[in-house]
């Protein structure tokens, strides 16, 4: 009985890992399905991107799955199924310039290897072997070193690894093989036909531009900087205030934070930007388009992220008095104004990139946010040190300096984002006067310009601060008519 109790205990031993076993094999399948969920639902894209690739391999195995086929290519059929699984990216450009590339080495390459094996043969069996060594030796030594430039290593790095591939094995194999030219027809001829299929496919099965990807990037991180800035102001000013930071939800808090994504996009952005000089016009986005403008705004952008990440430590400093110093009192209202009208020009830049209008509205907010920092001025040269603690007030000072250096980042990044409006031929909003501008004229007065025997006469409607809105909006209507 206890051989058999001791059998039976084994058995349920066994039984039991096994049920861990396969319990483990189940979670584990169960958050990688979860995964792959999330990543479809982030964005569809990817799972349409897999699709066209197994579209292209499905297409190109037709050369072995049909014996006509089979027997105009023979084996260097293969060549078109490893030119899709090397060539098809996620982005248009990116398949382009690797497609591209691949056929221009390929087919420069095989000519030259050609060329080589004819020369070396020449000089007998004995010197031919000798002379494609050499030739071997100095073209991929050339090839290579030509690699580093960084206009070539930018554009044309995969093409030229391709070159070095295929003379060598067209050199090399054309020692050996007696039909070299055919060989060579072969494989230039699979190659196209893999890499226009995946051009074509790339191209009109719900194409992913690259150009398209760089221009949403930059706007989103415009928006990015404009959220923090937006809530800066009032949440760094309650902290002088209170004593400590107003809590924060945690939405809240990871769109104060969201502009750090910004700080790791430079590879991102160059890449995008040099598949988009391959891509063909598309949409509103032309020929030339002037991409290297928005690596130049990319640039902007970074650098006002890194002095948002130094000003953001200072939202909960330690620094910072327990109380409201007279500095920070003098310096709140254009500090604020400052963080707000730059947050307000770059959601108006975001806009007109998404839009590809004119970055005309920006134009008010970079002055009002000039005149803040005229204003921060005169209130810092009024101040004066008296008997204020200098570790005291050292944070507000600071705040302010890197506040003035975000403000004249936002302009340049206006300017940038004017030129690429300019190149770009962004349209023009109809609307003669800003929103805020209009704004501003209701209760300076209004302006109507009336033909008068060949003169223009200015009429100004003075609005009283005493006018009902219901007046005021009466008045605006008539002074708008023409």
């Amino acid at each position: 009985m206890e051989i058999i109790s001791s059998a039976d205990q084994g058995k349920t031993g066994i039984v039991a890992r096994l049920k861990s076993v396969f319990g483990r094999l189940k979670a584990k399948a169960a958050d990688v399905g979860k995964g792959m969920k999330k990543i479809g639902q982030d964005d569809p894209r990817i799972i349409v991107h897999s699709v066209k690739v197994a579209l292209a391999l499905t297409i190109v195995s037709l050369f072995y799955y049909f014996r006509p086929l089979y027997d105009g290519f023979g084996p260097s059929g293969m060549w078109a199924v490893l030119t899709v699984v090397v060539i098809f990216e996620f982005t248009v450009g990116a398949t382009l310039s690797k497609a591209l590339n691949r056929g221009l080495a390929t087919f420069l390459a095989g000519s030259l290897g050609i060329g080589a094996e004819y020369l070396a043969s020449l000089f007998g069996e004995k010197g031919e072997p000798i002379v494609l060594g050499f030739l071997v030796f100095l073209l991929a030594a050339a090839s290579t070193f030509t690699r580093f430039f960084p206009h070539i290593k930018k554009k044309y790095d995969y093409g030229v690894l391709i070159f070095i591939l295929t003379f060598s094995l067209v050199a090399v194999s054309g020692y050996r093989v007696e039909k070299i030219i055919e060989l060579a027809h072969q494989r230039l001829s699979t190659i196209i036909i893999g890499g226009a299929t995946c051009m074509i496919i790339s191209i009109f099965l719900c194409p992913v531009w690259a150009g398209e990807e760089l221009h949403n990037l930059i706007a989103l991180n415009l928006e990015k900087l404009a959220t923090f800035l937006e809530g800066f102001g009032g949440e760094y000013f309650a902290n002088s205030e209170d004593g400590k930071s107003a809590a924060l939800s945690k939405d809240d808090q990871s769109c104060l934070v969201g502009y750090r994504s910004i700080l790791n996009t430079k590879a991102t952005e160059e890449s995008l930007a040099n598949f988009a000089w391959w891509e063909p016009r598309h949409g509103q986005f032309r020929l030339r388009h002037p991409w290297k403008l928005y690596l130049k705004v990319a640039v902007l952008v970074r650098q006002c992220a890194y002095q948002i990440e130094t000003l953001n430590g200072y939202i909960n400093s330690e620094l910072k008095g327990q109380g409201t110093s007279e500095l920070e009192t003098k310096i709140e209202e254009p500090c604020t104004r400052m963080s707000s009208e730059s947050a307000k020009a770059l959601k108006e830049l975001a806009s007109a990139l998404k839009t590809m209008t004119h970055p005309s509205a920006a134009d008010i907010h970079v002055q009002n946010c000039k005149t803040a920092v005229d204003d921060l001025k005169d209130a810092l040269e009024a101040f004066t040190l008296g008997k204020s603690d200098l570790l005291e007030i050292l944070p507000a000072v600071t705040v302010a300096s890197i506040l003035n250096d975000v403000s004249k980042c936002v302009q340049k990044i206006a300017e940038s984002t004017h030129e690429i409006s300019d190149l770009a031929s962004f349209k023009r909003v109809n609307s003669m006067v800003a929103p805020d501008l209009k704004l501003q004229l209701l209760h300076r007065g209004s302006v109507k310009p009336i033909a008068a025997g060949g003169h223009v006469v200015i009429r100004v409607h003075q609005t009283s601060c005493s006018d009902s809105p219901e007046d005021t909006n009466s008045r605006a209507k008539k002074a708008m008519e023409v």
